[in-house]
């Protein structure tokens, strides 16, 4: 598992945002994202880098 933290996220549906935009990973097996805490989390194998572009692709800022 690993945990990414993200900046500009504000609601439930920026949530859905990271969450959706990470899923289409072929390599993560699954994802969350917690706007209050300002993290994602993602299981898999998926490249960090992979992941961070997603993030960052969907309008959030992405940080490991």
């Amino acid at each position: 598992m690993t945990t990414i933290d993200i900046d500009g996220m504000s609601c439930t549906g920026c949530e859905d945002n990271v969450t959706d935009a990470l899923g289409e990973l072929p390599e993560v097996e699954s994802a969350s994202a917690d706007h209050e805490a300002g993290t994602a989390t993602v299981e898999g194998d998926a490249d960090l880098d992979a992941v961070v572009a997603a993030i960052e692709d969907a309008g959030y800022e992405a940080s490991t």
